[in-house]
């Protein structure tokens, strides 16, 4: 698999998930996709196959009324994209962390992508 395509396949992903295209977001995933959130360190979600990745990417929708991933830099090897990211978003309820409704959300991460066979087997969103 090329490195541009691997860009694309991520590009694809993000564009998805930015406007809440769930389907877009799993077109490019392996059956048994692992995903993994670290947030400070410590993973605090995890997900393994397709329809487990599937399921909480329709849950997370609704979060944010509004949200988005904007890469700022792209690190690209043989089977492995990552992407550093600005991420913002608008809270669509109240979070147990003070996140109020309305509240805008902004962080900066990591997004590491692996690849086998033209499609995405891993991603690990850390923030």
């Amino acid at each position: 698999m090329e490195a541009s395509d691997s860009k694309q396949l991520v590009q694809a992903y993000i564009e998805a998930y930015n406007r809440f295209d769930v389907d877009g977001m799993v077109r490019h995933l392996h059956e048994e996709v692992e995903f993994r959130n670290i947030a400070n360190g410590e993973v605090n979600l995890t997900t393994t196959g397709k329809e487990s990745f599937r399921q909480q990417a329709e849950k997370a929708k609704q979060y944010f009324s509004q949200r988005e991933q904007r890469v700022t830099d792209w690190q690209i090897a043989d089977n492995r994209v990552e992407v550093l990211i600005d991420y913002t978003a608008v809270a669509a309820m109240e979070f147990p962390n003070g996140l109020k409704q309305g509240d805008t959300l902004q962080l900066k991460g990591k997004s590491v992508f692996q690849f086998a066979g033209g499609q995405i087997t891993s991603i690990d969103d850390i923030s």
